[in-house]
């Protein structure tokens, strides 16, 4: 029997936390809310600023972000003023591309590098520690190698 965990992922400065997983399909898209009030409850500090794939560009995302005045990177539904569209376009476009570039393929490469991608494991249990260990040591690296490099600075 093969078991298949779906894991909602989320990232607070390159360290990768599991929102929610499941061995039944759910819609990642509708979490985007559960998502930001993780995030606040691990951090303390309020969500300004969100990177997500175009799924979570839906009706119920936007009402949720709009009247606490968080920038993302959806698309706009209707055109704005030319003063407002040049800075707002330039911030999408920022946060957008930080997305790509830290977030796209993140669980995909903790999956390879620490070998939870196509799990042996038997059973939802060990599928579940797996998974976590994988996270968990991928976020061990990196934390260990942003130390390294700060140390090397203070070396040098």
């Amino acid at each position: 029997m093969v078991f298949w965990a779906k894991v909602n992922n989320i990232q607070i400065d390159g360290v990768s936390f599991i929102g929610h997983h499941s061995f039944r399909a759910f819609n990642e898209g509708m979490r985007l809310k559960q998502c930001i009030e993780y995030r606040e409850s691990l951090t303390g500090i309020k969500v300004g600023r969100i990177g997500a794939d175009s799924i979570y560009a839906n009706n119920a995302n936007r009402t949720t972000c709009t009247p606490k005045s968080m920038m993302t990177c959806f698309a706009q539904k209707e055109p704005k003023s030319k003063e407002e569209v040049g800075g707002i376009k330039k911030a999408r476009r920022i946060i957008g591309n930080l997305k790509v570039t830290v977030m796209a393929g993140s669980f995909g490469n903790k999956k390879q590098h620490y070998a939870v991608g196509r799990s042996k494991a038997r059973n939802m249990f060990c599928e579940t520690l797996l998974l976590f260990y994988g996270i968990h040591t991928a976020n061990a690296a990196f934390l260990a190698a942003g130390q390294m490099a700060k140390g090397m600075k203070k070396a040098a």
